[in-house]
Order: structure tokens, then sequence, then C-alpha cells
């Protein structure tokens, strides 16, 4: 009876961290989708992966949040070919942000900026809001977005390669992509190149967050996790 006792205030201690960490993710995303469409709107210009999304949308007639999906699960893919971690985090990046963002469009409440320096101010709100929402999905250590996995996997294979580089040559593909289908580029996306991770870095800072100390689960692990705790 005991070990009944103790066997299920295990089981619910593990269930709960499950719980909190899931709902911190899925926030994170939502924020996340937010910072996106504030950018967006903004008007003066898309980050690459923006650019690149954007640019599919024009092509296909698909929203934009359909091609972020669908760019998700094909970087999945890779990553996976690539023998990268895949944690349900992953997962969720790849379907929700693309998501959200649609919805927010729906709900129509965020306005296209007409003037620049309001549109400036969008952005960086927009880069914020980013950064916030990096802190809340990378803490909740279910697993990197796609596009993070994709760049630690090509980095893995290019040792010699600063990690800086593969980024820089990932996102300027799909910047250059995103040009191409007609994207709009400009000031914008020069301040979302190099300002988010200024950003980014004094957000981390301030919120004491040390990125390099979250340790990723897999879907294997989280499965493996739940199912010794249940059993």
């Amino acid at each position: 009876m005991l070990c009944f006792y103790f066997m299920n205030r295990k089981t619910y201690s593990t269930m709960n961290n499950y719980v909190k960490r899931t709902i911190r993710l899925i926030f994170g995303l939502f924020l996340y989708a937010l910072g996106i469409f504030l950018s967006i709107q903004a008007n003066i210009g898309l980050a690459p992966w923006e650019a690149f999304s954007m640019g599919g949308s024009y092509l296909t007639h698909l929203s934009y949040g359909n091609i972020v999906v669908i760019t998700g699960f094909i970087i999945i893919a890779i990553d996976y070919v690539l023998k990268e971690k895949i944690g349900f985090g992953t997962i969720l990046n790849a379907i929700l942000i693309g998501t959200f963002v649609d919805l927010i469009q729906l709900f129509n409440f965020i306005p296209m900026m007409s003037n620049f320096w309001l549109g400036l101010l969008m952005l960086l709100i927009g880069q914020v809001v980013i950064s916030i929402a990096s802190y809340l999905y990378i803490g909740a250590s279910l697993g990197c977005g796609p596009r993070d996995a994709l760049m630690v996997a090509l980095g893995k294979r290019m040792p010699k390669v600063p990690i800086g580089a593969i980024r820089g040559l990932i996102e300027g593909t799909v910047l250059f992509v995103g040009w191409l289908l007609g994207a709009k580029i400009g000031i914008g996306t020069v301040i979302s190149v190099f300002g988010i991770g200024l950003i980014l870095q004094l957000t981390f800072k301030l919120l004491r967050f040390d990125v390099k100390s979250i340790r990723h689960e897999s879907v294997t692990d989280t499965v493996k996790e739940m199912s010794s705790t249940i059993s």
C-alpha cells in the first residue's frame, strides 16, 4: 500500500511536470507567432525565414501559416535523416507557429504599418516578443525548433565551419529564394538578421536564462520517461 502511494505520487509529479512544460511550450510558440506577425505587419522588410514563407505563399496561394507548417515538416524530415534529435516540442513548433500566425491574422487586430518609424517600433517590439518566446519554448526542453535542429545537424557534419557561417548560409539561401518569389526586403531585414542576436542575448541575461544548460528530450526520451512512471 505504501509502495502504491509513493508510486502514485511519483506518477502525479511526473505528469504534472510534463503538463507545465507543455503549457510553457505552447504559450511560447504562440508568442513566437505573435512576434513574427508583428515583424510582418511592421512592413519595413522581412527576416529570412519570413521572407521565404511569404514568397512561398505568393507562389502557391496557400496561407503564410500553411507554408510555415509545410516547411517545418520538410525540415523535420531532413533533421531525421541527419539523425538530429526530434522532440515533441520540435513537432509542435512545426505545427503551431504557422497555425497561430494564421489565427492572429484572422482576428485582424494588428494593422499594417504605413509609417516607417511606427513600423520600426513594431519590428523591435516583435523582436523582443520573439526573444521572450524563445526563452519560454526552449526552457520547456522538449526539443529544438526544426530550423535550429537543422543548423546544429549541419554544424556537426561541418565541424571546421563556424556555426555562425552555417546559419548565415541557411538564412542567406532562404532569404534569396524569398526575394526571388517577391517577398519584401528592406531595412527591417537587416535589423532582423543582426538585431535579433543582441536582443535575444539581453533578454536571456535579464531572465537569467542559460540556454547552454538545457538538455532537450527526444520523442523517445519523453515516451520512455512517461512509460516508466506509469508502469
